[in-house]
C-alpha cells in the first residue's frame, strides 16, 4: 500500500462547519472531505456525484418512516473508492457541508468573473 504524506498548509480551506470541513489541494488538483471521521479524496467530478446521492435521501421520509429499521444509510458512488454509512443528523450535517462547499466555490467564481471581466 502506498501513502501519500501531504502538508495541511498545501490545502486550501473552501467551507467548514463543526461537523467537518472540505479542503481544496490546486497541486492535486483534488478536494479533501474531512468528515465522519476520516478524510477523503475526491475529484471534482466524484464530489459532484457525492452532491447527487446526497440530496436524493428523502430525509423527510426517513425521519417519518416508523418500521423498525435502522435510521442509517449506506452512500457508495461509482468510480469513487469511498463509502459512507451515515446516521441520518450525519446526513443532514454532510448536506449541509456540500451546500456551504458549492455556493463557495460559486461565490469564487463570480468574484474571478467581475475582477478578471472588468472592461478597462
Amino acid at each position: 500500500m502506498i501513502t501519500t504524506v501531504v502538508e495541511l498548509d498545501q490545502w486550501t480551506d473552501v467551507f467548514q462547519t463543526s461537523a467537518g470541513a472540505i479542503y481544496q489541494s490546486d497541486a492535486e488538483r483534488c478536494w479533501y472531505v474531512d468528515f465522519a471521521g476520516k478524510v477523503a479524496k475526491f475529484d471534482y467530478r466524484c464530489l459532484l456525484k457525492l452532491r447527487k446521492a446526497v440530496y436524493h435521501i428523502d430525509i423527510e421520509q426517513a425521519l417519518l418512516n416508523t418500521t423498525k429499521d435502522p435510521d442509517v444509510e449506506i452512500i457508495f458512488i461509482c468510480a469513487c473508492d469511498h463509502c459512507y454509512v451515515l446516521s441520518l443528523l450525519q446526513i443532514i450535517a454532510l448536506k449541509e457541508l456540500l451546500e456551504g462547499t458549492f455556493v463557495m466555490l460559486e461565490l469564487n467564481h463570480i468574484i474571478h468573473d467581475r475582477l478578471y471581466n472588468l472592461p478597462l
